[in-house]
């Protein structure tokens, strides 16, 4: 795949190849016409790739925060919450349409913002820390499924 079609299909996939790219330039002291800082670059444009896992991260945490919460509080439930989940469903599926190299990164994602998650379930509903599981009662595709709610 050329690298103009990787920028289209996978972004993140596409900023970590630049960047080892521009290293590995880097590594061979090229002599280029125009000075170019190839280590601060690469990092700079690793870095627009990590951010699209930190927002995989965060729309994680934010749907399974709603999750819990509408697990554990019935009586409390609102369409604010039931609209929280639809929003990170959806956000969720477009990151990951425009950047398929981050699913092989949603079971890491998605373990370290259950932990995330459940400290805020707690603080947030004032129910104990152990009210909530300690691993994530939920599947992916559970999690994924725009009808689902526990």
């Amino acid at each position: 795949m050329s690298t103009a079609a990787l920028y289209d299909r996978d972004f993140h996939r596409w900023c970590l190849e630049q960047a080892q790219a521009l290293r590995a330039l880097s590594a061979m002291r090229a002599n280029l016409a125009v000075p170019l800082d190839l280590d601060n670059l690469a990092e700079e444009i690793e870095s627009l790739g990590k951010a699209q896992q930190r927002e995989l991260a965060s729309r994680y945490r934010v749907l399974l925060l709603h999750l819990l919460k509408w697990s554990r509080q019935p009586r409390r439930r609102t369409r604010s919450w039931r609209s929280t989940i639809a929003t990170q469903r959806l956000e969720i599926a477009r990151l990951l349409r425009q950047n398929p190299s981050l699913r092989a990164r949603r079971a890491e994602e998605l373990a370290e913002a259950y932990d995330e998650a459940r400290t805020l379930a707690a603080i947030e509903t004032g129910l104990p820390l152990a009210t909530f599981p300690e691993t994530c009662p939920f599947t992916f595709e559970e999690i994924e499924d725009p009808e689902f709610l526990p």
